[in-house]
Parts: structure tokens; C-alpha cells; sequence
């Protein structure tokens, strides 16, 4: 990987904008007014306990789950919840994001290459050359050119992962959100990930993150978010948070992941 991942002007790059987003499922409040900015070309990782809410905030802000109320802003693109979406309010706003999720969620009756390029044809209406010329320059950059003609189940767990990633950068998102990328891999195989997310973290595309990796959330992240019950519990500099909390919640967490 000596050439840098992603050549995207850096004003290409979007901020994202929460403000106020409510979501229940039933009598289950999963996010409890839920406010939060993340800079253009910044790196946010949101930790916390399982059923804080992360996931489906992340959920939230590419509309895979539709918010009760509040609005989301990415770029010059805004989402106000709480009435009917026009189809084409979602696809402005899914254009302008990526999401690599915790399973690979790859077509396994299609090769590498396929997988990468379709998406390109139908969402961006790319040639199928042109298309395939973009799938491998980006596998190519993350050591994967050579399994381009291969099946996603002949991959390890690692190299399908960073398959995932590469067809969200090939079409060219301005922000991306990765939900937990690496809880389904063995530690070994998971830093073969954080090593691509960390050098796209150094291209300065936007990126929210939930993770479990404590390491990447202090040393990558530019802004630690806290959530536990639905809300924000704290957030602010990664380093101290993770030094210096100041909420009790807080931590707690942290010496029940730290000390593992």
C-alpha cells in the first residue's frame, strides 16, 4: 500500500451534523435526543456498552433505519425526521456515504471484481470498464488485486472486510461510518483492517466509527463520543477521555474494556 488509498480533494470531504435525533423501537427509546458535530476530514469514534444506541445511530444518519425526529446533515444535504422521505432526499444523502458494516454483507455468487465494480454501474452509472479499471486500482492499494477474480468465501474474514471497505470508497462517499468492522475477526486478522481504516483516516476522509478497539478509538480518532442508555455521556479529546474521564459511567466502562 505505498501509493495513498484515496486521491479525493480534501473539499470533496463532509461534515456531519446530528441535531436532536430521537428513535424508538416500540417502548424501547434507543436514542434519547441524540446532538453531535463531526468536522469535515475528522475521525469520530463513538464507544460505549452494548445497547447504548451506537449502532443504530450509525443506522440513522445513512436513513438504514428512519429517525423519529430531529435532523441530519451531511455536507450540504439535510434530513428532517418525523415525515414522509422522497426517495431522492435518500439517495442524496446515501450517495455522500459509505458503511462498512460488522458482517461483509459481499455477494458470494459474485468474484471480487464484481463486487466491487456493480454497485459503480447501477448507483454511479459507470461503464463496466471503468467501473472494473476503479475496483482494481483500490484492491490493488489494499493488497488485494491478486483475488480479484476469486469468490468472496475463498477470502479470509480480514481480506473480505477490506473488500467491504474498498466497494464503499470505489464510489467515491465524502464521509464514512463503520459499525463495530472488526468484532467478527480474530485480533490477528482485525489489524489487517485497522491498517487500511487507519490510512484512510490519514487521507482525511470523514469517518464515524463505532468500535470496540480502544487503541484505534485514543491513537486515530480526532473525537471520542461516549454513549450508554441512548445518550451521549460525554465526549471530547480521545487522549482524555481515556486518561481523565469525568463521568462516573464513563468510567466504569473504560476499566471493564481496558482491563480485560
Amino acid at each position: 500500500m505505498d501509493q495513498p488509498l484515496l486521491t479525493q480533494a480534501l473539499d470533496l470531504r463532509a461534515g456531519v451534523e446530528i441535531a436532536h435525533l430521537k428513535k424508538s423501537f416500540g417502548d424501547n427509546h434507543v436514542l434519547k435526543d441524540i446532538s453531535m458535530s463531526v468536522k469535515p476530514g475528522s475521525v469520530t469514534a463513538l464507544i460505549g456498552p452494548s445497547g447504548s444506541g451506537k449502532s443504530t445511530l450509525l443506522r440513522c444518519v445513512n436513513l438504514l433505519e428512519t429517525p423519529d425526529s430531529g435532523t441530519i446533515t451531511v455536507g450540504d444535504t439535510t434530513i428532517r425526521a418525523g415525515g414522509a422521505l422522497r426517495a431522492a432526499e435518500l439517495l442524496a444523502l446515501r450517495r455522500q456515504v459509505g458503511m462498512v458494516f460488522q458482517s461483509f454483507n459481499l455477494f458470494p455468487h459474485f468474484t471480487v471484481l464484481r463486487n466491487v465494480a456493480f454497485p459503480q454501474e447501477r448507483i454511479l452509472g459507470r461503464s463496466k470498464e471503468e467501473a472494473e479499471e476503479r475496483a482494481l486500482t483500490l484492491l490493488d492499494r489494499v493488497g488485494l488485486k491478486d483475488k480479484a477474480n476469486q469468490h468472496p468465501g475463498q477470502c479470509s474474514g480480514g481480506q473480505q472486510q477490506r473488500i467491504a471497505i474498498v466497494r464503499a470508497l470505489a464510489l467515491n462517499p465524502r464521509a464514512m461510518l463503520f459499525d463495530e468492522p472488526t468484532s467478527a475477526l480474530d485480533p490477528e486478522v482485525g489489524v489487517e483492517v485497522l491498517t487500511v481504516m487507519r490510512e484512510l483516516a490519514d487521507t482525511g476522509m470523514t469517518m464515524i466509527v463505532v468500535t470496540h478497539e480502544m487503541h484505534f478509538a485514543r491513537d486515530v480518532s480526532d473525537h471520542l463520543v461516549v454513549m450508554a442508555d441512548g445518550r451521549i455521556i460525554e465526549e471530547g479529546d480521545p487522549k482524555r477521555i481515556m486518561s481523565d474521564p469525568r463521568q462516573e459511567r464513563t468510567r466504569r466502562f473504560l476499566s471493564a474494556v481496558l482491563d480485560r
